[in-house]
């Protein structure tokens, strides 16, 4: 199996003004990230609003995404649904597409409070998808699920043949690190929190999935390439400059801001769906000059590395 590295964007699903999907943005969309040095990419996920999409919606939108990418770069496909029969269906879907990768939520409505009930789920999910790497995608704070990860690695891989890692979006670096660890490193687990990812590469991450590399990849790639070079105190000072961009973008409803920045970068991507919404003309102005004033539009593109005094 080869390993994820680096930058994988969590990528955007593009609509239009009545909120229907707006295919022809993909292409675009794909040749911007690639040329701000992303590795992959991370498709109908929490950014992507896969869950407020319909199915047939996350099959078109999943068909562009590899398209676009022509097999440049590894495309995820995020398959989780309160239905498993309708996840098990997107992951067949994707395998037949030519996607790389599948990954999926758990079911989030009635909460999956047990190792054996998540495994059982996510084998569902991957059986549709025999011959691609299966992900679990582990986000509490949306899901409502808090299994232990190494409890479900462990027990995951005697039944889904196919399990290969985790999305990791949780802020426990103990865990993390002790799934990066377990069986001599068997599995690939990726980082998910794109302000705390200095930490994920001190713990050993090798690679990130996140939001936020739509907009900053050379923020990031700069991050990495410091820590990687020994310049910690440089690192230091570029993370912070993602948190406060961050920080930033949470003074207004998150998704709907980031696509405005992608708005603002020339990338034409909509709004989101309810009951997420759109930034109005106001905020989006408001959002401008607030980064503006933190020097985004300067270092999102360019941000050089120096060496540690």
């Amino acid at each position: 199996m080869n390993r994820l590295t680096n930058l994988i964007a969590a990528t955007y699903t593009p609509l239009n003004a009545a909120g229907d999907l707006n295919l022809d943005q993909v292409e675009p969309m794909v040749e911007h990230l690639l040329e701000s040095g992303i590795t992959g990419l991370y498709v109908c996920g929490s950014t992507g609003e896969g869950m407020s999409l319909s199915t047939d919606d996350r099959r078109e939108v999943a068909a562009a995404y590899v398209k676009a990418a022509a097999g440049r770069v590894p495309v995820i496909i995020q398959v989780g649904h309160n239905s498993l029969d309708e996840a098990r269906q997107l992951s067949a879907h994707a395998q037949e597409i030519g996607a790389d990768i599948i990954s999926a939520t758990c079911p989030s409505y009635f909460k999956v409070c047990t190792v054996e009930g998540l495994v059982d789920c996510m084998a569902e999910v991957a059986s549709g998808a025999p011959d691609l790497p299966f992900y679990y995608y582990h986000i509490p704070t949306l899901t409502g699920s808090n299994i232990d990860m190494v409890d479900f690695l462990t027990q995951g891989a005697k039944q889904i043949s196919n399990l290969a890692g985790l999305k990791y979006t949780a802020a426990t670096l103990h865990e993390f690190q002790e799934c990066l660890g377990l069986q001599d490193g068997r599995f690939d687990v990726v980082w998910g929190f794109d302000e705390m990812l200095l930490g994920a590469l001190a713990t050993g991450a090798t690679a990130g999935i996140g939001s936020t590399y739509n907009i900053a990849a050379p923020l990031y790639r700069r991050l990495i390439e410091a820590f990687g070079s020994g310049y910690v105190i440089e690192a230091r000072r570029l993370q912070a400059l993602s948190i406060n961009m961050i920080r930033t973008l949470n003074q207004y409803p998150f998704h709907p801001a980031m696509k405005a920045v992608l708005g603002m970068k020339g990338l034409d991507v909509g709004g989101c769906r309810l009951p997420q919404g759109r930034l109005s003309d106001a905020d989006v102005e408001s959002l401008r000059t607030k980064l503006t004033s933190i020097g985004f539009f300067e270092w999102s593109v360019s941000c050089l590395t120096t060496s540690d005094s």
